[in-house]
């Protein structure tokens, strides 16, 4: 399997780029720069092409409402450049509260979109002249919108590649369905490989079925946290803040994607109580609430022998990449770890 990390977003980037040319020398494959409502992604993915020279960047996500598509295809083809062929474009749709609560924008019909951003995205990669009529997207705008003036326009720059792999980041069935179908790869949240079929086999099978040759086999990105070693089971408390504010506070009541997810794996009962404890302000007490059972099946925290049994379980399970947390205190204890997995994959 090859091994990814995602960078922290909120703050010290150029410090975490010194570290990611070490990751890179370390044998890390993939890092992902996260856009949630920080710094923009793709600002610090163009420095870190300057500061790398054989692993692939991602975006993990770039929200597909806040950019048109074609400024999408051209970011992606953009970064692809400076990066000597090197990006991912990781989409996702991300949740009513970023979308509406940050950027103003309604959040509606994220299938439908996907798909048709998706196929624009490849369309300016050809460079075609970009016509198409969608349901949410109409480019050039039809005659009677607009000004009247828009005409088909096709990508001025010859693009590295015409194919840049595309990544979704998708949860439930229909863009799970989607990723298998249309896209290059599928990431989820909090992969669970001994649960993973029972959730999203159907979905994936379904898409699989309709999968174009060309796209070749569904890369499949999961994220553990990773610590290895005699004494880290203490570190699953580290794995339980992050599981709280997504169960708990990403998302009202009835419209929580990781909440339904938390109780599609068994945990419905224990998902309640960190919601309400969540939206409750109670933070701390969200986070003792989630059940070490479910920190540990998610992560890769534990005994050299222990992590090398569950990244087989993740591998058993499809996972082709492993987009770790690496729990340590410093940038060489990360670096170590690293090369630790890298060992046992």
């Amino acid at each position: 399997m090859r091994i990814g990390l995602s960078i922290n977003y909120s703050g010290g980037f150029t410090e975490a780029a010194a570290e990611v040319a070490d990751l890179e020398r370390a044998g890390l494959d993939i890092v992902f720069v996260p856009e949630a409502y920080s710094f923009d992604a793709v600002s610090a993915l163009g420095y870190l092409a300057a500061k790398t020279s054989r692993l692939q960047l991602a975006s993990g996500i770039l929200q597909l409402y806040t950019r048109t598509p074609t400024l999408t295809a051209m970011t992606a083809a953009g970064l692809d450049f400076v990066s000597d062929g090197r990006f991912v474009l990781g989409i996702g749709a991300s949740g009513p509260q970023v979308i509406e609560g940050f950027h103003g924008v309604t959040y509606d019909a994220p299938v439908g979109r996907t798909r048709e951003l998706v196929e624009i995205c490849r369309m300016v990669w050809r460079r075609e002249r970009v016509q198409y009529q969608g349901k949410y997207y109409r480019i050039p705008l039809p005659e009677g919108e607009g000004t009247g003036l828009g005409k088909p326009l096709k990508l001025i720059n010859h693009p590295v590649r015409e194919r840049i792999p595309v990544l979704l980041a998708a949860l439930g069935p229909k863009n799970v369905r989607l990723a298998a179908e249309l896209a290059e790869g599928w990431q989820p949240i909090f992969f669970l490989p001994e649960k993973a079929n029972d959730v999203w086999g159907d979905a994936l099978a379904a898409g699989r079925a309709e999968r174009a040759p060309e796209l070749g086999d569904l890369d499949i990105y999961a994220g553990p946290a990773l610590a290895i070693g005699e004494d880290v089971e203490p570190l699953l408390e580290f794995v339980k803040p992050h599981l709280a504010l997504y169960i708990g506070g990403m998302g009202a009541k009835g419209k929580n994607f990781y909440h339904t997810l938390a109780t599609s794996y068994g945990y419905g009962a224990e998902a309640d109580r960190i919601q309400e404890l969540y939206l409750a302000g109670k933070k701390q007490e969200a986070a003792a609430a989630v059940p070490d059972a479910l920190a540990r099946a998610v992560s890769l925290i534990g005994p050299e022998g222990y992590v090398k049994e569950r990244v087989a379980a993740f591998a058993e399970a499809g996972v082709t990449v492993l987009n770790v947390l690496p729990l340590g205190a410093t940038a060489g204890d990360r670096v170590r770890l690293i090369e630790k997995l890298r060992d046992l994959c």
